[in-house]
């Protein structure tokens, strides 16, 4: 093995020599590729939707779409009023005024409701009339009276319309499930032939249609919001939310904290590079490397199609963090063979075989911890690890590629050697006292370690799952203020969806079904779990005792379902003639399929996932004849978080056993291959702990923070065992193989893990606390992972390596300084 590596390393020397002597063309041939796949970021799309977390072929989505092409989208924007009075003349024609304005302004509406226009169905004689509920305004304060008293004694608008005390009443404005794209194809279809093909479509050549686009919903959201900023003012207040807001508010927090963060991120890594080089070139050119690293990744992004999502949008800051570390590894070993000889090509080519083979493990591992991400059920969180992966390699490849080609070009001023660098420097006092502890104390670090880890083990049994982007928001945004509102007061801003297949035509007319889908409402609207609850649960049912009702004099007690099957469907075709579509939102045109809808506050989706098999058994009990099928927005962040558990632990483990593997295949040796993890999953397990202690969530974001941390941590420890490896060969002794580890890679250690955690902990700024928890997880575990490596890992390798007879043929070209052990 030792054989191996040794002719690896002289390839990476070889390699150096040859990129240096062809440095122009070099260059130009990885501009010139970066240049053809960075043209296409001005592609690049933005998906902040919640069913954009999921993958197309998820059968929770597969559902949806069904359920959007059959009945339209489910998700609607709210704007709720508290006037000082509803029934009032004047508030009325506001009322009027601002539904006319949003409907005129507000671009894709399908449909908009409110008081004005919402269906009011009454008999006169043996004439059934479906109309506006404000056809005919009321004259006199008895007819305000009137409407008042029907208005909050009807079900129909209870918690819809209106609130049950009255003080809130709502305008629900429903967009088109499909994109204008996809309408402007249909509209185009037939146009241009002459003679029609009449013969059938292959499947797999069935246009799939294009849903409402992130794009198209923020335009509906910013319209709603500048109709209605015109009519707020302080003593008649509106919110607006609904699940297009929420979608909204992500996708501009998410593009504000880009910006920030990439900014932030470029200065912090920057100051960090000029603090270790003390020179321009050591920061321009890390930083040149790293930002084609970036602009490719986003490149390759785009030629994909693959969206900026809500997950995706830490990867600038990330490549721009971890991507800089192997040019980091390069250049503090070119440097400082540089001072001593002034040979530029020999220092680029002696860097590269002194670090190349563990930046390739560094980088391979960390791609791997990535890559695990792949297969995640999730579609956001594949992308990421398939991406960021890719981004990582990248960094590697311009960093062994364009690194060695811009150093030979660039004018490098030598500067005289230091004498007695890790006496005389702060660093290097600072190392050597770390390696007389570590190597003094073995025993005392294992056991502290070891409290430490139970410790940790103890709180992470205290862990609970959380998927709530509602929550993501501050408490004052006014997103999250509007929606609590309106949860409040209305009780819930989403819906479950529930599809009721009877498999056959008319098989809705059966009064048998019909009541128990009626009562089934009654039994939805009692359940409960955690904080969620029904506010509302109807269905066709509604109308249907509306138009009973009033076709019987509009007397309360026919306000229930026909016992005869022809009188349902006689009272069905007389509202179908009545000119009302309201129909077509509830039922199919076969009257096979029955929507059933429940209403439901903005609450933790991962509660929903009981609340929703509760619903779920009791369908299946009581309709065993149809078929059942769950979906609406509830659904998706129910089937979102499911996913993200399954698929993190997944990740987990691809990511440990894969890195396991190539930690025993750099070092040569089972037993310490296996030791050498006990550094890297210290910090993983510390920080599951935190998140446990500080009764933090586990959502989506924090979950990705092992897989990740666990590619970064393992990165120094690599470094660490690579170098004490050679070191231990030439000298045998423990002790002074790992002061010597620490006075060279433990420098460019100590650096990288600043640039890294700094590049996470820039997060702290974000908007969202999902992403600022993120931030400062990984953060954390990161610099848990240098103490781990600076402490742990020299403890354990003194115990496990006994002191032996020096190798009196060393490695040729390898440098090393004997560091004076000071115990």
């Amino acid at each position: 093995m030792g054989v191996i590596r040794y002719r690896i390393e002289k390839g990476f020397g070889r390699f150096a020599h040859t990129i240096y002597r062809n440095r122009i063309k070099t260059i130009i041939f990885m501009l010139f590729i970066t240049g053809v796949i960075v043209s296409q970021i001005p592609q690049i799309t933005i998906d902040t939707s919640m069913e954009g977390f999921l993958h197309e072929d998820d059968p929770a989505m597969l559902a949806y779409n069904g359920f959007r092409d059959q009945f339209g989208r489910d998700e609607v924007v709210i704007v709720t009023l508290q006037p000082p009075d509803i029934f009032n003349l004047k508030f009325l024609k506001t009322l009027t005024s601002l539904h006319d304005e949003l409907e005129e302004k507000v671009p894709y509406i399908d449909d908009i409701t409110s008081l004005v226009n919402v269906r009011n169905t009454r008999g006169e004689k043996d004439e059934l009339i479906v109309e506006d509920l404000l056809e005919n305004w009321p004259a006199t304060e008895q007819e305000m009276v009137v409407l008042k008293e029907r208005v909050l004694a009807s079900p129909i608008y209870k918690n819809t319309m209106i609130s049950e005390d009255g003080r809130f009443t709502t305008i629900i404005i429903r967009t088109h499930s499909h994109s204008s794209i996809d309408q402007d194809t249909e509209l185009m279809e037939g146009f241009g032939d002459t003679e029609q093909d009449s013969s059938p479509v292959p499947a797999a050549e069935t246009k799939q249609p294009v849903y409402l686009t992130d794009r198209e919903n923020s335009e509906v959201v910013l319209a709603v919001q500048q109709v209605v900023e015109n009519f707020r003012s302080d003593d008649f207040p509106i919110w607006v939310a609904g699940s297009p807001v929420v979608t909204h508010f992500l996708k501009q927090s998410m593009m504000s904290d880009i910006r920030k963060f990439l900014v932030m991120a470029t200065a912090t890594v920057a100051l960090a590079l000029f603090i270790m080089f003390r020179r321009i070139s050591g920061v321009v050119l890390p930083l040149v490397v790293v930002f084609l690293s970036l602009l490719t990744t986003i490149g390759l992004m785009a030629i994909f199609g693959v969206p900026i999502k809500v997950p995706t949008q830490i990867l600038p800051s990330f490549l721009l963090a971890v991507g800089v570390g192997p040019s980091v590894h390069i250049l503090a070993i070119f440097l400082h063979r540089y001072r001593k000889n002034g040979d530029k090509e020999e220092s680029v080519a002696y860097a590269m075989e002194h670090s190349g083979l563990a930046v390739v493990m560094t980088n391979v591992t960390t791609a791997c911890g990535l890559v695990s991400f792949s297969t995640a059920e999730l579609a956001p969180i594949a992308d990421l690890g398939i991406f960021a992966g890719i981004g990582v390699m990248l960094a590697f490849i311009n960093t062994i590629v364009l690194l060695p080609a811009l150093l030979a070009l660039v004018p490098i001023p030598q500067k005289a050697p230091r004498e007695s660098t890790d006496k005389r420097t702060v660093m290097g006092r600072l190392l050597t006292s770390v390696g007389n502890f570590s190597t003094n104390h073995p025993i005392a670090i294992l056991i502290v370690s070891s409290i430490i880890m139970l410790t940790s083990a103890v709180a992470i049994s205290t862990i609970r799952f959380s998927h709530h982007p509602l929550r993501w928001f501050p408490e004052d945004n006014t997103i999250r203020v509007s929606t609590e509102k309106i949860d409040q007061e209305l009780k819930g801003s989403i819906s479950l969806e529930i599809i009721v297949d009877t498999g056959k035509e008319n098989g809705l007319y059966d009064p048998a079904l019909l009541n128990r889908l009626e009562s089934a409402a009654a039994h939805v609207e009692k359940l409960q779990y955690e904080k969620l609850y029904v506010g509302k649960a109807w269905s066709l049912t509604t109308i249907l005792k509306e138009i009973h009702q009033a076709l019987n004099e509009n007397s309360a007690e026919y306000y229930r379902i026909p016992e005869d099957r022809n009188l349902v469907a006689q009272e069905f075709l007389l509202f179908e003639n009545s000119g009302s579509d309201d129909l077509e939102d509830f039922v199919d045109s076969q009257f096979s399929k029955a929507r059933f809808m429940v209403k439901v506050p903005f609450e933790d989706a991962y509660h929903s996932g009981t609340f929703i098999e509760q619903v779920n058994a009791y369908f299946d009990q009581h309709f065993p004849e149809a078929h059942v099928t769950l979906t609406g927005m509830i659904g998706l962040l129910s089937r979102t978080i499911t996913a993200a558990i399954h698929s993190m632990a997944k990740s987990y483990a691809i990511a440990l056993a894969v890195i396991t593997i190539l930690m025993i295949l750099l070092i040569g040796r089972v037993r310490i291959g296996l030791l050498s993890m006990i550094p890297n999953l210290s910090p993983i397990l510390l920080m599951l702990g935190v998140i446990g202690f500080f009764n933090l969530p586990m959502d989506l974001f924090t979950m990705m923070v092992a897989s990740i941390a666990i590619g970064l941590a393992v990165d120094d420890t690599i470094h660490f065992m690579h170098n004490f490896r050679r070191y231990y060969d030439q000298s045998g002794d423990p002790v002074l193989a790992v002061h010597q580890t620490l006075q060279t890679a433990g420098r460019a250690m100590l650096v990288t893990t600043v640039v890294l955690s700094i590049g996470f902990f820039i997060f702290a700024f974000a908007t969202m606390s999902n992403v600022r928890n993120f931030g400062l997880l990984t953060g954390f575990t990161i610099v848990m992972a240098l103490l781990a490596d600076y402490f742990l890992a020299p403890a354990l390798m003194v115990l496990v390596n006994k002191k032996m007879v020096a190798n009196t043929e060393p490695e040729p070209d390898i440098e090393f300084r004997q560091i004076p052990d000071e115990r």
